[in-house]
Order: structure tokens, then C-alpha cells, then sequence
């Protein structure tokens, strides 16, 4: 039964994708980060559903005209860029195998996000993504939440099945992120149940990433909070809720947890916690001695004892300094960017989206950074499709502006000649 359903989504998606490509994006957003055939028990679960996809967008952009250039935007250079370093860096790694079936991985994570550039071609259409990306994250979330609570905390909650987020602290990480997108689709719907829904769902999701049993997700959690209450207009009502949630929450979760989130303090002591330090240790000196190649792709396996468990180190670590210059800039140059955006546009009738969209996008990109310290997701795709919608928001923010100044320009007289 769940083979059929779900080969009959996959249908929907494909004659969607063939009608507008860019419901094609949307797809290939939910098939990424939801994987909904890999819950099914029969052919279906084995079939390349994420390719064949892929394929009918690929020939679809290219032959319909409701597209737009790619944006003139310096990341799009670096994210260029840094692909192609990638490539140089593997033909210097020490574990050339291993090093060249994870750059294909990667470029087969890179390419579609010229779909989103040139398809992704109006504020709807990127409305709509970012919900896309929110629900198919949210589902699994609210799954994992429910089963949480019913269970009380004595279980931990993991990611869909085949993702980059399947383990248990990749996905507390993924799960905080999707909440602002979450919020941008609570604003943005006029439907009564979706803007409850949404609201409800959000603390099931931040119960869902308790019960994850993360130490990192811990952290993320609690600079999320103070960015949504920092962000709300209605603080006076959000702290004292957030407190009472809290306390509520506190003699629900099983001793073993504490026990688990105190060795935040004690890390000397966990073994767990001093092997990451160890790796990043190895990994930093091992760069200093190669800061323009570094070890290539899972290099880790000959550099250290076990894996970076952390986006910072595997970058640097994996290809050098300089990689790690262009790769970090993307972030925080967005995060700078969705920062003085809003400036832009405050006070002016219509334009009250640009603040919202960039104020969630910043809090999931600063989630991503506090929960990826300590863990390797570097080449994870949510985090380049928040880059990228973040320069969707700024092209689709300065056309708005651009008609909006023009509209407000008053118009010259003309002279008794021209009359």
C-alpha cells in the first residue's frame, strides 16, 4: 500500500514538473529533504526517484521561457567558486576513491540549485519554497514530537530514512531550522487552521529536538528562543510563556537526559567530547601544514581517528584555508546581508515581507552554525538553499523597490510647446 501512494505522489510530481518546471523545484525539495520513498517496503524504495526527477527539471528548464537569468550575486560566484576548488582539492587528496565518489555526491547536491535560481523567478514562487522546505522537514518533526511526548523523552527521535539528516543530531539541527520557515508560512497564509496549525506545531517540533537527546541541539535551541522572543512583537507574552514551558518541561524529561546534557560542563570526562577536540586538533595542525589543499574529501580517515564533527573543521581541514575563507563568507555575508536588507525597504507600504523573510532566514542560518559546530555538514543542501533564498529575497526586494521608487518620482509638468 505505501508503495502505491507514494508512486503515485512521485506521478503527481512529474506531471507537475513537466507542466511548470518550477513546481519541479518544489519536488525535488520534497523527495530531498523528506525522502518520502524510502518509507515504502516494496520496488518503490529501491527506484532513483530523486534522479528521474531531477532529469525532467533539468529538460524542463531549458525548454520552457517562465525563467529568469541567474542572479548577478557575489555568491553565486564563490558557490562556483568553491565547487571548483572541490574539484582541485580531490585530485590532491590522499584517499582517491573515497574522495571522488563524495565530490560527486556533492556535485549532485550543488546542481539543482540552478533550478532554484532561474525558476524560483517571483516572491510566490519563492513564498512557496520556503513552506515546501518547512513541511517536508515539519512532518517528520511533528512525527517525532507526538511520539516524544507520548513516550516522555525515554526515546530519541531521528531524520527520514537515506537523508543527510537521518541521525538523531543531525535532524534536532535540521528540525530547529525549519521553524522560522515555518513562521514565514504562518504570516504568510490567510487560512485561519494553517496560521493555529503552525503555531501548535512549533512547540511539538521543539520537543521533537529535546528528545533527539543532542547537546548541540541543546545550545541551538536556546539561541533560537531569544531569536524569536528578540524578533516577536508581543515579548511581553513570549518570555513568560517560554518560562512556564519550561518548568512544565523540566519534570517531564527523564534523569537520564540531564545526565546526558551535563557533561556540557564535564566534557573532559566524556570520552565522546574529548575525541572530538582530539580530531579537531589533528585536523588544524594537519592544515597548517597544507593550508591550500588540505586532505580531500573524508579525509579525515587518514588524518585522524574518527570523523571532524564539525562543518568548520571538515571544511578547513578537508580543503584548506582558503576553501574555508570562501565558504564561510557565504554565511555570515548573508547573514550581514538579511541583517541590513530590511533598512532598506522599513517604513515603505507592501514591503513589510523583506523584514520577516530575512529574519527567519538569519535565525535558521545562525541555527545552522551554533548545531553544525559540532557536527560535519559542511556540503549539507538546506544550508545552500537558505543562501540562496536569501538572494531570491534581496533580487525580488530591490525590484519592489525599484517600481515603488519610480511610482513615488512625481511626474514633470509638461511645457506649453510639448502640449
Amino acid at each position: 500500500m505505501r508503495d502505491i501512494v507514494v508512486l503515485i505522489f512521485l506521478t503527481g510530481c512529474i506531471v507537475a514538473a513537466f507542466k511548470k518546471p518550477w513546481w519541479g523545484v518544489l519536488s525535488l525539495a520534497i523527495f530531498s529533504y523528506l525522502n518520502p520513498h524510502a518509507y515504502a517496503w516494496g520496488f518503490v524504495r529501491t527506484l532513483p526517484v530523486y534522479y528521474i526527477l531531477f532529469l525532467i527539471v533539468a529538460f524542463r528548464t531549458f525548454t520552457t521561457k517562465d525563467k529568469q537569468s541567474i542572479p548577478k550575486d557575489w555568491r553565486v560566484i564563490f558557490f562556483v567558486f568553491l565547487w571548483l576548488y572541490f574539484l582541485f582539492t580531490t585530485t590532491q587528496a590522499y584517499i582517491q576513491d573515497i574522495a571522488w565518489d563524495r565530490f560527486w555526491f556533492v556535485t549532485k547536491i550543488y546542481i539543482p540549485f540552478y533550478f532554484t535560481l532561474v525558476l524560483i523567478n517571483t516572491r510566490q514562487k519563492l513564498y512557496l519554497l520556503i513552506v515546501t522546505i518547512g513541511i517536508a522537514i515539519g512532518i517528520v518533526a511533528l512525527k517525532g514530537g507526538i511520539f516524544a511526548l507520548l513516550s516522555g523523552f525515554g526515546h530519541r527521535v531521528y531524520g527520514p530514512p537515506l537523508t543527510q539528516f537521518e541521525d538523531n543530531n543531525q535532524f534536532a539541527v535540521a528540525m530547529l531550522m525549519i521553524i522560522p520557515l515555518l513562521l514565514v508560512w504562518q504570516k504568510g497564509s490567510n487560512h485561519f487552521w494553517i496560521k493555529k496549525g503552525v503555531l501548535l506545531s512549533i512547540p511539538i517540533i521543539f520537543a521533537a529536538s529535546l528528545s533527539s537527546w543532542s547537546r548541540g541541539a541543546l545550545l541551538t535551541m536556546s539561541a533560537l528562543i531569544l531569536m524569536l522572543i528578540w524578533n516577536s512583537k508581543h515579548k511581553l507574552l513570549a518570555i513568560p510563556l517560554v518560562l512556564v514551558s519550561a518548568f512544565f518541561v523540566v519534570d517531564y524529561l527523564p534523569q537520564e537526559w540531564f545526565g546526558r546534557m551535563e557533561t556540557l560542563e564535564s566534557y573532559q570526562e566524556d570520552e565522546s567530547a574529548m575525541g572530538r577536540i582530539e580530531a579537531w586538533t589533528d585536523g588544524w595542525r594537519h592544515t597548517l601544514e597544507h593550508p591550500f589543499t588540505g586532505s580531500g574529501f573524508e579525509g579525515w580517515m587518514y588524518v585522524t581517528n574518527r570523523d571532524w564533527h564539525s562543518s568548520y573543521v571538515e571544511m578547513f581541514a578537508e580543503h584548506g584555508f582558503l576553501a574555508f575563507g570562501i565558504w564561510i563568507s557565504m554565511i555570515l555575508g548573508t547573514i550581514v546581508n538579511l541583517t541590513f536588507l530590511p533598512k532598506k525597504t522599513k517604513e515603505i507600504e507592501g514591503m513589510e515581507w523583506v523584514a520577516h523573510y530575512c529574519f527567519m532566514v538569519r535565525a535558521s542560518l545562525i541555527c545552522y552554525m551554533l548545531g553544525t559546530a559540532f557536527l560535519g555538514l559542511a556540503y549539507w543542501d538546506l544550508l545552500y538553499h537558505l543562501i540562496f533564498i536569501a538572494v531570491l529575497i534581496k533580487k525580488f526586494a530591490n525590484e519592489e523597490l525599484a517600481i515603488k521608487q519610480k511610482q513615488t518620482i512625481p511626474k514633470r509638468p509638461l511645457s506649453p510647446i510639448l502640449k
